[in-house]
């Protein structure tokens, strides 16, 4: 959420108190899509889909709305066909992506901008996913955009190669990285010039990494007290217990510091190119890094950019701050 925070500032937003219409990958019992979607109160879910239904509220109340994707999520194992029916703005609905046809209404016309009042579930997952809304939360499983220049056998996810759209046709102005792997990477850089709002899935999932890596070097400092019989098991289960606020603070404070310096590397993407450049050729030359390997553009490329009036953007940046 602190990605979607920081992307929010570009576009004016506050996005803990302003609202932000969205779509979504994922259902409410999913901790990734589930806690995603009730870090704000503030939040206008218009569509939502997973590996069983099709969720759509054209017009929703937030605080309601709000209301009930925090039931499901305090409710194991739900489905959005749990989702109170009666909460449901006019003209949405639940539907299987088991039906050979879902009657699109005027309301949900309306707020996806779709022409057609009868789609397959696959065409309606497709025009979901290129709604001109907010905020693309990924919360779910599978490659869901590519760039334009990239095959379906490149992306290497045929399950999900009908619903897959090229990233030049999104419409959102925020895509939110919960899930791994929701996009490709070329289709990140591919979206983000054109004006969307990215980082990347590492940098959207860093909060649990990091979580991890404090856990594990703490208890391998911990170890060694034991080992010298100085610490009990049971003492060092307390003094974790004792540390998790702690420990989720700092890593916060960390999460907040990354996607600060992402947004100012963002602002100084065009003036400081040729710096970029020239990092980037020094992380190569001493071996740390694989240009090709991790879709980052060549000194050529960079310098079409330059000549264009842009640098480097914001998903290359992602990369860059990892090394």
């Amino acid at each position: 959420w602190e990605s979607v925070r920081r992307h929010a500032t570009v576009l004016g937003k506050d996005a803990d108190s302003e609202i932000l219409t969205a779509v979504g990958i994922g259902d409410m019992s999913g901790d990734v899509f589930g806690n995603g979607m009730l870090r704000s109160q503030h939040l206008k879910l218009l569509a939502a889909f997973d590996h069983r239904h099709i969720f759509l509220d054209p017009d929703p109340d937030p605080a309601v709305s709000y209301a009930e994707r925090l039931r499901l999520f305090e409710t194991p194992r739900s489905s959005w066909a749990e989702f109170d029916a009666a909460l449901i703005s006019e003209g949405g609905g639940v539907f299987p992506r088991t039906a050979k046809s879902i009657s699109i209404s005027r309301e949900v016309q309306l707020a996806l901008e779709i022409v057609e009042d009868r789609l397959t579930p696959n065409e309606l997952i497709r025009a979901i996913l290129q709604s001109p809304v907010d905020l693309l939360w990924n919360g779910g499983v599978g490659t869901y955009v590519k760039a334009s220049t990239e095959t379906d056998a490149q992306v290497g996810d045929r399950a999900n190669d009908a619903v897959r759209v090229d990233a030049n046709e999104l419409r959102c102005r925020i895509v939110g990285e919960g899930g791994n792997l929701g996009v490709t990477q070329l289709g990140r850089v591919e979206y983000a010039i054109q004006g969307g709002l990215i980082y990347t899935d590492a940098i959207d999932n860093s909060a649990g990494v990091d979580c991890s890596d404090h856990e594990v070097n703490i208890k391998i400092l911990l170890g060694a007290v034991m080992a010298d019989g100085e610490m009990t098991i049971k003492q060092r289960n307390k003094l974790l217990e004792e540390m998790t606020d702690e420990v989720g603070e700092l890593v916060l404070d960390n999460n907040r510091a990354q996607t600060l310096a992402l947004l100012i590397a963002r602002t100084q993407g065009l003036p400081m190119v040729n710096v970029h450049a020239r990092y980037l050729d020094q992380l190569e030359r001493e071996g740390w890094l694989d240009r090709a390997l991790e879709f980052l553009p060549s000194d050529k490329q960079i310098a079409e950019r330059q000549s264009a009036g842009s640098g480097l953007r914001t998903p290359e940046f992602a990369v860059m701050i990892a090394y």
